[in-house]
């Protein structure tokens, strides 16, 4: 038998640390559209440069080279522009920097994987957790070939590791991409040159506490009047003092816009970024500030009214409610969502899909939702799935990530804690304990229900494993009424049950419990005389009454 894998234990996910708002920038005129796009062009030249100087400094990279950077900006923009361009290429490199780390590590897990299924005969099976060898001659001779190419590939990359060397688009890779495939990208020449450039634009600036509004780059009052600080050499097209434009529309966050304002009233800083949507043609400003990340509740406090289990998959989210003791209540409910189409298609499919979760917990009055630990980073690579082409796509769809991230945020506003469980074996274990016990003549249970329920369970410290009673055949004669619920180190588990005071429910009569624990009681053959009277019918019981009492009086001392 394989030996299981160590179950980390469930934790409350800390809330989120940072908060993003947007808001339409409607009603602007022509002129104010025209300085938009000549800010964003000229600063995202600005930028471009800065980062193209930031990747060719690598590993030297230092405080003296920053400050000359900055100088140079500043002569061309601002000192707030430029300080903004410079944080923004060392954010870039940084995480181009992550991101060459994990592809190392992608390479290495491959590697390993075809060195491994290379040494083994050909046409052998694998287990459940190791491959086996490849299935013919042909497919072991073109493995043999891409472990060369990963090696040499991960040679390169090592050595641009080394010497800080990063690989960075401004614009995204993706749309680069695309210029190559305009058909399959669905656009012409000169839509994709217009996408293109305003990816490239700059139009964003970090906020500083004890400034006026927080921002001296972007400002936006109060009253909701926007103005941006010109870079010097556009500075003859400003309207207000100081050099800034002031922008004809007015700007009210829907979302948070209390706290936003309450912020920027105590000149606390909240950084601000403008970008145009090109398909809609319209503008847009994002404000975002950090916050102080609340404690998590105690978990005890968060599972005091229950739980709801949520597996995630590749097209809903499968929820079960469970009480206290880990038992499911109700039905099912299924939160289906659909991830083709673009990011902004599948971002609002996966919103909606949480903000009936959370509508329904709200409804049943439970204050935690358990949902799985998942990380599909190491389990979606080529080389471990092989032919699997359906599965890899399928666990690469699967949204765990951003799902996880914006459960937290949406539900760090309703009250409702989350719960991080351990994902191994709920989908295996649920089915096995759980799915024919819940599956009624009008209820069909499936796979992922049941997942729901062992996530749950694992979340509330529960074993998925149901109360199992005993054999039928003994169940009366030897084990009674116990079951293995109760483990050999439970103190008083041979013990009877405790008598639970207050009103009957059902025509017990007085005295009942009085011998319950004595074991004269189970033995069939020489029953006790109380035990005796309870198994007489009510006429046999009323032929036992001595003739010398009353009829009508009662036959129970």
């Amino acid at each position: 038998m394989a030996e299981l894998r160590p179950i980390a234990p469930a934790f409350v996910v800390p809330g989120p640390s940072g908060v993003a708002v947007r808001d339409r920038l409607k009603h602007l005129t022509p002129t104010d559209e025209q300085v938009l796009r000549l800010v964003g062009v000229h600063l995202g030249a600005l930028a471009s440069a800065d980062l193209k100087a930031r990747c060719a400094d690598g590993l030297g990279h230092c405080a003296g080279s920053w400050a000359a950077r900055k100088r140079e900006l500043t002569v061309q923009s601002s000192a707030r522009w430029a300080g903004a361009i410079t944080k923004a290429s060392h954010d870039q490199w940084a995480l181009a920097r992550r991101g060459q780390a994990d592809h190392i590590r992608d390479l290495e897990a491959a590697i390993a994987t075809i060195t491994r299924r290379l040494s083994q005969p050909v046409g052998k099976k694998g287990t459940g957790k190791e491959p086996g060898g490849y299935r013919s001659a042909r497919e072991w001779f073109a493995k043999s070939r891409r472990l060369g190419v990963l090696q040499d590939r991960l040679q390169r990359r090592r050595a641009e590791q080394q010497a800080g060397r990063v690989r960075v688009v401004r614009g995204g890779k993706r749309l680069a991409r695309a210029r190559h495939h305009l058909e399959a990208a669905g656009l012409t020449q000169a839509e994709w040159r217009q996408r293109w450039e305003a990816e490239r634009w700059f139009l964003a600036a970090d906020g500083e506490s004890g400034k006026r509004y927080d921002n001296e780059t972007i400002r936006i009052t109060p009253d909701g009047q926007a103005s941006i600080k010109l870079p010097a050499p556009l500075a003859h097209h400003a309207n207000a003092a100081h050099g800034r434009y002031v922008l004809a529309c007015r700007v009210a966050f829907a979302h948070r816009g209390t706290e936003w304002r309450d912020r920027i009233e105590a000149n606390r800083a909240v950084a601000y970024r403008i970008h145009l949507d090109v398909q809609r043609g319209r503008w847009y400003i994002t404000a975002s500030w950090q916050i102080p990340a609340a404690p998590a509740a105690p978990m005890s406090a968060a599972l005091a009214h229950g739980v709801i289990g949520v597996d995630t998959n590749a097209d809903h989210l499968a929820a079960w409610r469970l009480d206290t003791h880990g038992n499911p209540i109700g039905n099912p409910r299924r939160f289906t969502y659909d991830l083709s189409g673009n990011a902004e298609h599948r971002d609002a499919q996966v919103r909606h899909a949480l903000t009936r979760l959370l509508h329904w917990a709200g409804a049943c009055g439970v204050n935690a939702i358990a949902i799985e630990d998942l990380d599909f980073t190491a389990d979606k690579s080529r080389e471990k799935h092989g032919r699997r082409k359906r599965f890899r796509r399928l666990i690469s769809g699967m949204p765990t990530g951003k799902l996880r991230a914006r459960l937290t945020s949406m539900a760090d506003q309703s009250g409702i804690a989350i719960i991080a469980a351990d994902p191994a074996y709920t989908s295996k274990w649920g089915a096995q304990h759980w799915q024919q016990p819940l599956t009624t003549t009008k209820r069909t249970t499936t796979r992922h229900d049941t997942a729901a329920v062992a996530i749950g369970r694992r979340a509330q410290g529960h074993p998925i494993r149901r109360r199992t009673a005993p054999p039928p055949a003994h169940r009366s004669d030897e084990q009674g009424h116990r079951t293995v619920q109760a483990g050999p180190a439970a103190r008083g588990r041979e013990e009877p049950r405790p008598r639970i005071p207050g009103p009957r429910t059902r025509p017990v009569p007085p005295g009942r419990g009085a011998n319950a624990g004595d074991q004269n009681a189970q033995h069939r053959p020489e029953r006790s005389a109380e035990h005796m009277q309870l198994t007489l019918s009510p006429k046999e019981r009323l032929k036992s009454v001595p003739s010398n009492r009353p009829i009508g009086a009662s036959s129970w001392p």
